[in-house]
């Protein structure tokens, strides 16, 4: 065990490395929650440490801190925000339900390297304490659900909204790289009248569209910051002003609309606005992995399966068969949304922890609600340059398939009737002749009526028959 120092809390002393700049109550968590190897990642400890420069900005302007303190706390969190002390953050997610001991480890931190500036130690508590200064009109029953929204927002108008829209992007530009590809629809895995591939990449960009507007749908409470609120969401111990005045300095510093939470009691006691967002990204969850699973399926084979696009081959698929490669993006993204549906679960659940006047499972929560953004947006980001972007359509496969499907017979029922193309169809299955060979050899239409009728791409455009081909043209 390394040199060590004697840090103290109302429980008396502890020992803490010599060199941290976190102590006694950041120990105790250490100590107490080995539970699994999960930390907060960046952008929450970023948030944390937004919260405390505002804090701190807002206390000075209100004369509750000297500008001296102030500017080294200010000074000390932007180090926070950028990340050049993430080491001294080690504790586990799986703490108190109120991420108290995550504020303090904030909060210690912040005060030790303030007071270092300011040319003192960083394990004296002065002239900077860690509840008096950093912690001044704050709990961490309304630190941390406010670091919670603010990294959720910025996760997602950073990474989450800019992939989706690239992946929309990359889908958008196959659906009209392929608007006259045309192939045999499916419905129950089974043959289904002609689409174009166009016409099923312009249904993939659309769900990613709607996945997009569930998600900003939900951002408006999101933006509603529970700081003010204290210990049970009636202010005490907080200027006034404090909340307005904090708050008023994240919205210039971030660029975003965000706004003292209208009832502190629903931001303190409830995670609604969490929960709301994690239903939205289960959504976009369930599109993303449903594309990639329609492209692995389209791709499958390429000899035995569909093989109707091709995939960018992008490693070797098989320890023991050589040549085989596999739709590897894909299946990465699947996982990835299964992972997320799962932590939706666990999100939902936490949003149960709400009791009485505090939720006591925001540190899970917090974490899986910013995992799920991220990893989200990484795999989005990754379906569409790694593999939507080099999608490459066969034309003559798809019309390969298309010419041998019997649910071309459809298309005669308006001159026909059902039951007759049902007829035609049987014998044809039967037979093993074609749709053509069989309405002639019955005598049910001319050769110019059956082109018209059968004439697929026509077919992808919807409408009645129109009768002969020359005539359609017309």
């Amino acid at each position: 065990m390394g040199e060590t120092r004697i840090e103290s809390d109302s429980m008396g002393p502890v020992e803490v490395p010599a060199g941290a700049y976190y102590g006694a109550q950041t120990q105790r968590a250490l100590d107490n929650f080995t539970i699994s190897a999960w930390r907060f990642g960046r952008r929450f400890i970023a948030a944390m440490g937004l919260v405390k420069w505002a804090a701190a900005q807002a206390n000075l302007e209100l004369g509750l801190l000297e500008e001296d303190l102030a500017d080294a706390i200010k000074g000390s969190a932007e180090e926070v925000i950028e990340g050049r002390h993430d080491s001294e953050f080690p504790l586990d997610v799986f703490q108190t339900g109120s991420g108290t001991s995550t504020n303090m480890n904030v909060n210690e931190v912040i005060a030790a390297r303030a007071n270092e500036i300011l040319g003192f130690g960083i394990g004296a508590k002065k002239p900077v304490h860690p509840n008096d200064h950093v912690n001044l009109c704050q709990s961490s029953n309304d630190v941390f659900p406010t670091a919670t929204h603010l990294s959720a927002l910025t996760a997602i108008d950073e990474a989450l909204i800019p992939a989706l829209t690239r992946l929309g992007t990359a889908l958008a530009s196959k659906a009209e790289e392929f608007r006259e590809v045309v192939k045999s629809g499916r419905t129950h895995l089974m043959d289904a009248t002609p689409v174009t591939l166009g016409q099923e990449f312009s249904g993939y960009a659309a769900q990613v569209e709607h996945s997009i507007r569930a998600v900003q749908a939900a951002l408006p409470h999101l933006r509603e910051l529970a700081l003010g609120g204290t210990a049970v969401g009636t202010g005490v111990n907080a200027h006034p002003q404090f909340a307005r005045t904090a708050i008023g300095h994240l919205s210039s510093r971030l660029g975003m609309e965000l706004v003292e939470a209208p009832n502190h009691f629903e931001a303190q006691s409830a995670r609604d606005a969490v929960v709301a967002v994690s239903g939205a990204l289960k959504s976009a969850a369930v599109a993303v992995a449903r594309i990639a699973n329609d492209l692995r399926w389209l791709a499958s084979g390429p000899s035995s399966g569909l093989g109707e696009i091709a995939l960018p081959a992008l490693q070797p698929g098989s320890s023991i068969m050589p040549g085989k490669v596999n739709p590897v993006i894909p299946e990465a993204v699947i996982q990835v949304a299964a992972q997320v549906i799962g932590n939706d679960a666990a999100i939902t659940l936490g949003g149960l922890g709400g009791i009485f006047e505090l939720n006591t499972m925001m540190p899970l929560m917090a974490h899986d609600l910013l995992f799920n953004i991220e990893t989200l947006a990484a795999a989005a980001r990754l379906l569409a340059v790694k593999c939507v972007a080099g999608i490459e359509a066969d034309p003559d496969r798809c019309a390969e398939l298309l010419e041998g499907s019997l649910v071309l017979v459809t298309a005669l029922v308006p001159a026909i009737g059902y039951d007759l193309a049902a007829t035609v169809a049987k014998q044809a299955r039967e037979s093993g002749k074609s749709l053509r060979e069989v309405v002639m050899e019955m005598g049910l239409m001319s050769q110019a009526e059956m082109d018209g009728a059968l004439d697929v791409l026509s077919m992808t455009q919807g409408g009645l028959p129109k009768g002969p081909a020359e005539e359609r043209k017309s």
